[in-house]
């Protein structure tokens, strides 16, 4: 068993948590609304513009025997680099205030998510990042481009709106596969250990983040004004 499979079979609970979130599930039964996509892709924003930072950083602190990860951050980091701006664009497209959503301060959870990915790369291992890109690419490949049909189906709302899920839900089958050649290479106890951790760790936080969405759409705590159209 692969490594990549190891770290799946050890998340599945975790994973099951996320998932069974009810922002999730109604999005999945054609239940969502504007305002709770629109409360979605502000926590996306808030959590994305810090990938290139969290990535420089893991970057920085690799240690020598793992040197040969640098052409990879450099890869993700190309990638990466301007996804937020993608959201912010769906925002607006989708009806929502971009400015409001640019300026509004994250949920709690999604501050506590950015920084247990900080913690873990600052204070832990770095390596233990790869954690948290196991579960975000993992759960968008699971779940983007499914629940961005859903949306727009139940809003008809543009196409130009889902940039950030489509793009996402296509580049991240790549990355998936990219992920599993990095894991395959980590072979010691301690580095394995911490990916399987921050994945955990990331699985939970971002479930909360999810359910948190619902008294985001609401008006509450972190909640991105709607355009006025009328």
């Amino acid at each position: 068993m692969t490594f990549h499979e190891q770290l799946a079979r050890a998340t599945a609970a975790d994973r099951d948590y996320l998932l069974a979130a009810p922002a999730i599930r109604r999005c999945l039964a054609g239940e969502v609304t504007r305002e709770l996509y629109v409360a979605f892709l502000t926590q996306a924003y808030h959590h994305v513009r810090h990938t290139v930072p969290l990535l420089m950083a893991v970057g920085a602190r690799l240690p020598d025997r793992h040197r040969w990860l640098q052409r990879a951050v450099l890869h993700y980091l190309e990638e990466e680099t301007g996804h937020e701006e993608w959201i912010l664009n769906d925002i607006e497209h989708a009806g929502g205030d971009r400015a409001a959503a640019a300026a509004s301060e994250p949920a709690i959870a999604t501050e506590a998510m950015v920084a247990y990915a900080y913690d873990t790369v600052m204070r832990r291992n770095p390596l233990g990042f790869f954690g948290m890109v196991h579960v975000l690419e993992g759960t968008s490949v699971a779940l983007a481009l499914n629940a961005a049909d859903r949306i727009q189906q139940t809003l008809g709302l543009p196409s130009r709106a889902f940039t950030y899920l489509r793009s996402h839900g296509e580049l991240d089958k790549e990355h998936v596969n990219d992920l599993a050649a990095i894991l395959a290479r980590f072979t010691d106890a301690e580095d394995r250990a911490a990916v399987i951790r921050c994945a955990r760790g990331i699985y939970w936080l971002y479930g909360q983040v999810f359910r948190g969405l619902d008294v985001a759409a609401e008006g509450g705590t972190a909640a991105p004004a709607l355009r006025r159209t009328a």
